[in-house]
């Protein structure tokens, strides 16, 4: 990945506006009045604790008793407790498969977090359907949350931030020194997990000038191998060594068989593979290959997809996989990144250009699809301004990336597609020129 490909990590400066100062001058922290007028209501001064986790004290004898009618005890913890503390606002519902995912994710950073210094705290503002799906959702987290009655709360809340989308976690500091609200909480949380508490503006400058160096100098052993393992999976051979692969064009493929854009894509991804392979060979090259990075559940459907492959794989269940998706910041799958003979990233967005050039697009490098897309531009000149398509009922007219178009999932071939397409005025359908 080139420098400027690394995204800046996006922390807002002080604002004096009501709406987003929590903290007493005098003293620089949160106080516990600004937390209560954020966080609650005039008739509500706490939080509802998740179950089985409430702090009782006491007795052993009381605890126990507190434990064992936890089913029929709403526990709550006073907003004031806060005080002090990291705060993040969780933003989510349980109907958003994003959601869900990023509480899993979230669950297990907080897990490690909750007892650090300053202390970490995360309070979950719903937008479920219902009581239930938010009791259900709510047991599933291990921290606080603004009951699901209090209307008026989690929609100030979400003016207050300007929530556009969820997930979403702002995350606020104990003191004015320390910066304000946070507000790309889910990215930091996917790209660094704990690393990037307590989410401070010198914290996440030193993990972005620790990504720079770590993108700048990356190699491919580095990627792919570690200490016990200095080898990938093949076919016929078991095992390749990744040293084999130095010097290559290598693709790094995000999928799993349970994803089906993922199947849908792999055999276009095979005959890709092949397209390229065989021009090489013609030339008396054989620098390209491509590396299955698999998310699948369990060994059989692992051997069962791999199987549909003429390419390599890391082993199912290795550290790398994980490495891999949170170092490339790979949110969905399919996904295929490509490096270059020198290791360093040259692409993330290699199923796309596949989609666009198929094995035109080799080797993926800027000079190549530049040049590529001068060739569309001058062929599209050429296509009829209008057309009539047999999966839509209206006509569809030809857009650009600068005149009405951008990146869009083709409504014919279900995959990515930006610059030139069909695009249907009335309702959005859009298509690829090539599947019309």
């Amino acid at each position: 990945m080139k420098e400027e490909d690394v995204k800046d990590v996006e922390v807002n400066n002080h604002k004096t506006n009501e709406d987003d100062v929590f903290y007493d001058e005098s003293d620089g922290l949160i106080s516990a009045s600004r937390l209560l007028s954020l966080l609650g209501s005039k008739d509500r001064d706490s939080l509802l604790s998740p179950t089985g986790t409430q702090k009782v004290e006491g007795s052993k004898e009381a605890q126990d008793f507190h434990i064992g009618c936890s089913a029929n005890v709403v526990k709550q913890v006073k907003i004031s407790d806060l005080e002090g503390k990291v705060i993040g606002i969780l933003f989510s519902a349980n109907w958003y498969p994003p959601c869900q995912e990023f509480t899993r994710v979230l669950a297990n950073s907080y897990e490690q977090l909750k007892h650090s210094d300053p202390g970490f705290e995360i309070v979950f503002v719903s937008s479920d359907e219902d009581q239930d799906a938010f009791n259900n959702y709510h047991a599933c987290m291990p921290w606080l949350a603004v009951p699901f009655s209090d209307l008026e709360t989690k929609r100030s809340l979400n003016r207050r931030f300007d929530i556009e989308g969820i997930p979403s976690l702002i995350v606020l500091q104990p003191n004015i020194k320390e910066g304000t609200a946070i507000r790309d909480g889910v990215d930091l949380i996917y790209r660094y997990g704990i690393q990037a508490y307590p989410f401070t503006e010198e914290r996440l400058q030193e993990l972005l000038e620790k990504e720079r160096d770590k993108h700048k100098n990356q190699t491919l052993k580095d990627l792919l191998a570690n200490r016990e393992r200095d080898f990938l999976l093949g076919h016929s051979t078991l095992k390749v060594p990744v040293s084999s692969l130095t010097g290559k064009t290598v693709g790094l493929f995000f999928s799993a068989q349970w994803c089906l854009p993922g199947v849908k894509f792999t055999p276009k991804l095979v005959s890709i593979y092949g397209k390229i392979k065989q021009e090489l060979a013609v030339k008396g090259d054989e620098h390209f290959e491509i590396v299955f990075v698999s998310s699948d559940c369990d060994q059989t459907t692992f051997d069962s997809y791999f199987q549909t492959m003429p390419w390599l794989a890391l082993p199912l269940g290795d550290l790398a996989i994980k490495d891999l998706a949170k170092y490339f910041d790979i949110r969905g799958i399919p996904s295929l990144v490509i490096l270059g003979p020198d290791g360093k990233t040259v692409t993330k967005q290699g199923r796309n250009l596949v989609n666009l050039y198929q094995e035109n697009a080799y080797p993926f490098t800027e000079a190549r699809i530049g040049l590529l897309e001068r060739l569309v531009d001058e062929e599209a000149q050429n296509l009829p301004k209008s057309v009539n398509h047999t999966g839509h009922r209206h006509e569809l007219v030809l857009v650009s990336e600068g005149n009405g178009g951008g990146p869009f999932i083709c409504c014919d071939c279900d995959e990515q597609g930006s610059g030139w397409a069909y695009q249907c005025i009335e309702c959005g359908y859009e298509v690829h020129t090539k599947c019309v």
